[in-house]
């Protein structure tokens, strides 16, 4: 089978939920036999970052990027605005991005065209007039819900109602245009589910990533240490970990006074980079973050909004590590409180849950045991891709 994955954001180095998410595709395919050939695009806020790029994976997947310009023109913004178009998608359209699309499928043909995102569905009638593969989306999540989330989490009313905004016009551009594919495969059944009861009539199929679970032998765990690690250009991150930050730690340190936060990831904002704040270190993007994981004891997740699967929960269980999260960051895993995972949804149960596994440590192995087991049992690579070219043969014929 020949697949041509378009993304919206490099998928390697694998350094955040999104690519981790998309190169695990990759690989899954490379390895069940297929030949995949990788075309993304590149922005200044996710650039190429060629001296991490392998010889290997250029050879393999004969990746190809173009650069894309997507910062935002408040001119722009606004005439979208306007119209009541989706600036999101808007600044995804670019002349030189389909010039090179075009090139790619003039000069060979493919069985599937994988696109990464909603955002990228501007270019579905020129992959449909240049190619006759069947065009499929990976949903990494339901967009405008995002967006309607982080609307409701701010106070500031010009903020609120500009967030407002994006998420109406998202939400109806997903809806009008879910239908332009020939499949969909969402990253978790919730979303498979939404999609199918607002108006998707395509095959649609629900695929976790794929992830080897990776007990990390040989690397110290420092006590009663707390992290969470995340890219923090993602506005649900930035929101997470204030509120984490605000809120949850004063309660945290209160409670479990030893205890010491670490905040991971890459583009950390400038508030919380110069935020002094008693018992917390901010450490900014980690070189290896396997180990920065294997080297701490509980992972936090503070989410308040999003959709999809949080990759870096899936990573964190896969190591072997206690994961305590909010139900929404925790959403589309289909994990079982108290045994593989906790659940706290206030800054009180955040201190409570981190209080009992710092006082019992039998409780924190059983848990980290029990998450490496579970991630084992259910997100096995193999079984995944071949779940992925099922539903892509199913479509072809």
């Amino acid at each position: 089978m020949k697949v041509l994955q378009i993304c919206n954001k490099p998928p390697y180095p694998p350094i955040d939920g999104g690519s981790l998410a998309m190169n695990s595709i990759t690989q899954g395919l490379l390895a069940a036999g297929c030949e995949v050939k990788v075309l993304t695009v590149a922005t200044d806020k996710h650039p190429v970052r060629e001296s991490m790029l392998t010889s290997d994976y250029r050879q393999s997947t004969r990746f190809e990027s173009v650069h894309v310009d997507l910062a935002v023109h408040p001119v722009d913004a606004f005439v979208s605005m306007m119209c009541g178009e989706s600036y999101h998608v808007k600044r995804y359209i670019s002349r030189e991005f389909q010039d090179r699309l075009i090139s790619i499928l003039d000069s060979e043909e493919f069985d599937v065209v994988h696109v990464e995102s909603v955002f990228l569905t501007p270019y579905v009638p020129t992959i449909r007039r240049h190619s006759r593969a069947v065009v499929v989306l990976r949903a990494h999540n339901v967009e405008h819900l995002i967006w309607r989330q982080l609307a409701r989490g701010t106070s500031n009313p010009l903020r609120r109602s500009y967030l407002k905004h994006l998420a109406l016009t998202l939400s109806v551009y997903e809806r009008e245009h879910i239908n332009d594919y020939d499949g969909v495969v969402c990253i978790t059944e919730r979303d498979a589910a939404f999609f199918r009861d607002n108006g998707c009539r395509k095959p649609i199929v629900a695929i976790p990533f794929a992830v080897a679970p990776e007990p990390m032998n040989g690397v110290d765990e420092e006590p009663y240490s707390l992290f969470h690690l995340g890219s923090m250009d993602w506005m649900p991150n930035v929101e997470g970990v204030e509120w984490l930050l605000h809120k949850v730690w004063p309660r945290i340190h209160a409670e479990v006074p030893q205890a010491r936060l670490y905040l991971a990831g890459r583009n950390m904002p400038k508030q919380i980079m110069d935020a002094a704040v008693e018992g917390v270190s901010v450490v900014g993007e980690v070189p290896d973050a396997m180990y920065f994981i294997g080297s701490k004891q509980i992972n936090i997740v503070p989410l308040l909004s999003g959709s999809g699967i949080r990759v870096k929960i899936i990573e964190a269980m896969s190591a072997g590590k206690v994961v305590i999260s909010t139900s929404v960051g925790a959403e589309g895993i289909n994990y079982t409180d108290g045994e593989n995972i906790l659940i706290a949804d206030t800054p009180e149960q955040f201190a409570m849950q981190v209080k009992r596994c710092v006082e019992d440590g039998n409780l924190c192995r059983t848990i980290g045991d029990n998450a490496y087991r579970f991630i084992a049992d259910n997100y096995d690579s193999n079984v995944l891709t071949e779940r992925l070219m099922d539903f892509y043969d199913r479509i072809i014929c």
